[in-house]
């Protein structure tokens, strides 16, 4: 018999324990998510019950902070899930976020190769300098 791994859209609420264990986050960081409007799990007494839509929209907030995207940015995309998604606006502000971060991310990448190249430079004269006093 085969199991099926878990995924963040099961039908069954999960306690912010195994979301945290689930997404391999906090629960400092899923209460942050929570008081910033990102999340609305079901509160019974004290206890957060996370259910499938909160599950989507973690997914979809913590991809969105692995490509760099702010929160505040990524709130207005995840907001998004909840409405129509082929309105035209929201496509294209998501594409333009896209094209954003995307430029951010090859200035970066110039960047750093840039400082790569620098460091080969100074790493050739110190060991040029380092043979000449030998």
């Amino acid at each position: 018999m085969t199991t099926r791994p878990q995924t963040p859209v099961e039908a069954e609420p999960r306690t912010i324990a195994q979301v945290a264990e689930e997404f391999g986050v906090t629960h400092r960081t899923l209460r942050h998510y929570e008081s910033l409007g990102l999340l609305s799990p079901e509160r019974r007494g004290t206890q957060r019950l996370f259910h499938r839509r909160d599950r989507i929209r973690l997914d979809l907030v913590l991809r969105g902070r692995r490509l760099g995207f702010p929160l505040e940015e990524i709130r207005r995309i995840v907001d998004m899930y909840d409405e129509h998604p082929g309105e035209r606006g929201q496509l294209e502000y998501v594409l333009a976020q896209i094209d954003a971060r995307r430029a951010d991310l090859a200035q970066r990448l110039t960047d750093i190769e840039v400082a790569l190249a620098e460091l080969d430079v100074l790493e050739r004269r110190c060991r040029e300098d380092l043979d000449a006093l030998a």
